[in-house]
Parts: structure tokens; sequence; C-alpha cells
């Protein structure tokens, strides 16, 4: 497979780049810094020097082309404003959608928030990041040309992963390594069987590909 992933030097983004390749996918990150592309490349990733927030649809569009799969995990992160809680969180990932429906992607899993409501209130900026989240989930669930998955991981931690985790439709709050959430996103790009569905990941008992079997009904 041949998998484009945004927001490619984040830290679940770098972590499923190195599982990724080392099954022998072809992978590509885009990043906004080429600095970056030294870390993308030692995860066994193509580098793409693309900014989201400034792109069109088409410039985006273009290097999805021919992918099998596209994955959006890309964040403002914690340390940016309210404004980029639109802009990146919101609309880049309405941007890399849209651009995956115009270069005929249809597999698209997007890496959400557990708590993310576009009917969230509030300004403090935790609140506006789940209403950001959110508005994307619902505009990536109303379009019919993908097969879109979102996933909704609780708190994340930097431990070392387990390979065990609960994935359902609810799973109520919970900690959960990065190294988990990767692995998990890994399997859900493989398994296009959970199309459709909106899952929350915390730490748990089944391993990774069994949890993903159970929600895609295997």
């Amino acid at each position: 497979m041949r998998i484009v992933i945004a927001g490619g030097h984040g830290q679940i983004a770098l972590r499923l780049e190195r599982l990724l390749a080392a099954r022998g996918d072809e992978v590509a990150g885009i990043i906004r810094k080429a600095e970056q592309a030294a870390d993308l490349r030692e995860a066994g990733a193509e580098p793409i020097v693309l900014d989201l927030e400034s792109a069109s649809v088409d410039e985006v569009a273009e290097r999805l082309r021919g992918a099998d799969a596209a994955v959006f995990a890309a964040g403002a992160g914690p340390g940016s404003g309210v404004t980029r809680k639109d802009t990146v969180d919101k609309a880049a990932a309405i941007l890399f959608a849209d651009a995956a429906v115009e270069a005929g992607v249809r597999r698209f899993v997007i890496v959400s928030s557990m708590g993310a409501d576009p009917r969230h209130q509030g300004d403090e900026i935790f609140e506006v990041y789940l209403r950001a989240k959110g508005e994307a989930d619902a505009y990536v669930r109303g379009l019919d040309a993908l097969d879109w998955t979102v996933l909704r991981p609780g708190q994340l931690t930097d431990d070392a992963g387990t390979g065990l985790v609960r994935l359902e439709a609810r799973t109520g709050r919970g900690p959960i390594p990065r190294d988990d959430v990767a692995a998990v996103l890994a399997e859900l790009v493989d398994t296009s069987a959970t199309a459709g569905l909106t899952l929350e990941v915390i730490s748990g008992s089944a391993p990774v590909s069994v949890a993903v079997k159970s929600v895609a009904g295997n």
C-alpha cells in the first residue's frame, strides 16, 4: 500500500510511519518545514513539504494521487492559540479530505480527540479545539466518496506501548500510549471493514489486531 499522512512529523505520525515502513508499505508524510525531512526519512517515510494552512485542494490532491489510503494526523499542538485550532485542526482536515476525494483516494482515517463535538460550547482554547475537531469529523463523515474511519484516542502518554487496547464506539476516558495509537492506526488503514465507524481507544486488554477485527465484525 501507499499511504500519505498529513502531519507527518507529529509524535503519532512518526511512530505510524515506522510501523508502516517496517511492514513494507510505501509511506509519505506531509510536513510544513524542510528541516523535518530527515526525521521522516529516518522513520522510513518520504517527506512531502507542503503547508496545509496555505495549500489549495488541487495542490494536496496532486500529492495524494496514486495513494491507497490517507491519514490525517496533523494538529496545531498544545502550545497553539485559538486561530490555529481553526486553521489546522478543522480547516486542514477538511482540505485534506476534499483533496482525497479529488485524488480518488477512498480509504481515509482521521485522528480526532475524545470529546470532539461540533456543538461543544465555550471559548477556552481546549473547548475551541474540541469543537474544531468535532466539526472536522462531521465534515469527513458527510463525504460519501470516502471510506472513512474516525479514531478518538484518550489521554495520550509517552509510555511504552503494550499492544493492548480497548477499542469501541464508547470506551469512557482513560490513557493510552502514543505507540498503541499508532499501532491501531496501522491496523485501521488496512481494515476497510471499519469504514463508517467512529471509534474511541484507550489502553485495555485486547491485542490491537484482535480489537480492530472485533469492531470490524470479523
